[in-house]
This record gives structure tokens, sequence and C-alpha cells, in this order.
């Protein structure tokens, strides 16, 4: 499946839903690397991210999807990175993803959710994987420079 730029035209009278993720980062060797999710189904990689439950902050729900998605756990919130928004997979809902830096230490991480079999991935932040959606690599784009910074006191 190929998305195109019909799934950031808002259709009238679809749901909105929050939703929390983020770009997980960690440092090795001098180098700034960012973790993938693998989901079933999709050959591309995605950032970590899902839907906020009731009574849970974005910070929260962007920590729970890392952990489900990612499996990972031992997060250090650096910054929020911004708002997207697009439909969802199957073009139901509006989905309104709020994305935060986090810093890890993990090199491993196994997801919780069933859904996300594959183990996490890590790639450098100068090169970019074959990403799903567009707007992640987008925002992983933009935010390079901005991350190298604040890493910098790392």
């Amino acid at each position: 499946m190929k998305i195109d730029h019909t799934w950031y035209q808002r259709p009238a009278h679809v749901p909105e839903h929050e939703s929390a993720g983020g770009i997980v980062v960690r440092i090795a060797n001098g180098k700034i690397y960012f973790a993938c999710a693998g989901e079933t189904g999709l050959s591309a990689y995605v950032l970590p991210k899902g839907r906020v439950e009731p009574g849970e902050s974005l910070k929260q729900a962007a920590r729970r999807e890392i952990e489900e998605e990612a499996g990972l756990a031992r997060l250090t919130l650096l910054d929020f990175l911004g708002t997207r928004e697009r439909l969802d997979y199957d073009k139901r809902a509006w989905k309104k993803i709020h994305y935060f830096l986090f810093l890890t230490d993990q090199i491993e991480g196994r997801p919780t959710d069933p859904q996300h079999e594959s183990e996490v991935k890590w790639f450098p932040l100068d090169e970019l994987p074959e990403m799903f959606w567009p707007e992640q690599r987008q925002l992983v784009q933009e935010n390079r420079g901005r991350i190298a910074e604040l890493l910098k006191t790392k």
C-alpha cells in the first residue's frame, strides 16, 4: 500500500482521535541512532505511537505506546517535537499525533503489543530507512539538527 496526499486531507464527518508517540534516540560510538518498530503486515518501519487512553496525559500515552510497540521502557523525556495529522490506517478516523523526543540507554526491546512482532530496529539519524508514513519520515528529517543539538550535553 502506498500512502499518498489523500491521507492528509480530512474528510467531513470522521471522528478525531488523539495519539502520542515519539522518536527514541540513543548514542553509540559518538553517533545518534533512532528506534523504529515493525508492524505486522507492513513492509516499512514506523515510529512507535498510538491512541491516548482516557485519563492519560499525552506524555504518559507516548511512553506506554513506545513500550508496547518497541519494548523500550527506560526513557528520558527531552522535548516535544510537534503534532502531525492524518487519516488512520483504515481511513475511518482523523488522527492528531503528538510526538516527543526520548533518550534511552536500551539497545534491545521486546514489544508487549502482539501486533508488533518484530524487535526494535536502530537506524543512524542521518540514514533514514524506508518508513511507512511519510509524515514520520518528515518529522525525523525536520528535527535532525534539533536532536543533535539537544544531545550535545548528554
